[in-house]
């Protein structure tokens, strides 16, 4: 099973950049890329609603569920 964060998807709709996103959100660009590539082991709230604010989206919007296919 795995968690995918569909971050990619959601900076291209709303036509900004990681690097806005983190200064934004204020988090390093270094961390935002572990969590866009999906090699974070966790997540805050704070960021993720910070995350979400900034993106106007829901958690939901943001990651998925996807299970594997045994």
């Amino acid at each position: 099973m795995a968690v995918v964060i569909r971050l990619d998807d959601l900076l291209h709709e709303r036509r900004m950049t990681l690097t806005e996103l983190a200064e934004r959100v204020d988090i390093t660009l270094a961390n935002l890329s572990i969590l866009k590539t999906g090699k974070a082991r966790a997540i805050r709230f704070s960021t993720l609603e910070a995350i979400c604010a900034a993106l106007d989206c829901q958690p939901g919007d943001l990651m998925a569920f996807e299970p594997d296919g045994d």
